[in-house]
């Protein structure tokens, strides 16, 4: 199976199938994508998205950025939910070159954790629906807060830590492509040294210190963002293959 899916506009758009879990099973594709905006679909890459019959789409920009930048085309049977997860604005003057670009990002997932809590439940909610599928996640980039929400499907189906690192990082091979384009379109807004770039480290950091504040993803789920333990096992039946089946 593919896992990067090619369009002219956007940059960052993969599948999340196929990872192993620690029962044996995988996430099963063509249920669960991650993206870059998909505001700036036409054409053929219109078509390519058309192609995949998306059922939902769950946008977790800032209104106002989806006001600016657009929104997914409406298709008919698709549904659109924009749940903004991040609160705070990021305060790019209290990065410091002694900490790093990982640690400075992994501290901008933790505020999402704690600013993000209504959305990220419906997000979570949403995505545990069988009728849902397949459903698209995404943000502006396709990196940061959907690296998180991503992160979280990835952790509650029993998906490995490196893998859930690895998904992250995949991000790196679209950063170059979603540097250039952002350039073109903003040439004279300015750029922190992190701008674009999603180290290993960061999802690595953010996993270590939600298990030391809440013991694990699972249990910040269910005891911060009070999802049902009964929405989690739909959401691991859905978009997990059978015991012994292929991934």
């Amino acid at each position: 199976m593919i896992r990067h899916i090619k369009f002219a506009k956007l940059c960052n758009f993969r599948d999340i199938g196929g990872y192993a879990t620690e029962d044996g099973r995988a996430i099963q594709w063509q249920r669960l994508y991650r993206a870059d905006s998909l505001g700036r679909l036409a054409g053929d890459d219109l078509t390519t998205f058309l192609a995949l019959r998306v059922r939902t789409v769950i946008d977790l920009r800032h209104p106002s950025e989806v006001e600016k930048s657009g929104r997914v085309p409406e298709a008919e049977g698709q549904h659109y939910h924009n749940l903004p997860i991040e609160g705070r604005r990021w305060n790019i003057s209290v990065y410091r070159e002694e900490t790093g670009v990982a640690r400075y990002l992994a501290d901008r997932y933790l505020e999402v954790t704690e600013d993000g809590i209504g959305n990220l439940r419906t997000a979570l909610e949403t995505i545990a629906r069988t009728d849902s599928a397949p459903v698209v996640i995404h943000c502006a980039a396709g990196k940061d807060r959907t690296g998180i929400l991503a992160a979280m499907v990835l952790s509650l189906a029993g998906v490995a830590e490196d893998d859930i690192v690895a998904d992250y990082a995949l991000t790196g091979l679209a950063t170059e492509r979603f540097m250039t384009d952002w350039r073109e379109r903003h040439p004279d807004a300015p750029m922190w040294p992190g701008f674009g770039l999603a180290p290993a480290e960061t999802m690595r950091l953010f996993l270590a210190d939600m298990n030391a504040l809440h013991g694990s993803i699972e249990r910040y789920v269910t005891n911060v963002l009070r999802v049902a333990p009964a929405t989690i096992d739909a959401l691991r039946d859905h978009l997990l293959t059978e015991p012994d089946a292929e991934g």
